[in-house]
């Protein structure tokens, strides 16, 4: 597995690996994970990568951490 970025966005941590002709993109926020495969013929250069770490997706990213945040505290609170 070849370790292709690591950044912050906010509290997120993304980091994105390439493995079995796979893009994996990884999001960690706490105890919390969110992990996404992309074939990599569907991304065409490395640079296009970076529309998984700005924009409307990271926002989805981040709404669906929230709503994970409340159900685990549903479960433990």
């Amino acid at each position: 597995m070849r370790v292709v970025k690591e950044v912050t966005r906010g509290d997120i941590r993304v980091s994105i690996f390439s493995w079995n002709s796979k893009y994996i993109f990884k999001y960690e926020l706490g105890p919390m994970e969110q992990t996404f495969k992309v074939s990599e013929t569907d991304i065409l250069e490395e640079a296009e990568l970076d529309g998984f770490l700005e924009g409307e997706f990271l926002e989805e990213v981040n709404q669906r951490f929230k709503e994970m945040g409340a159900s685990l505290l549903r479960k433990i609170g």
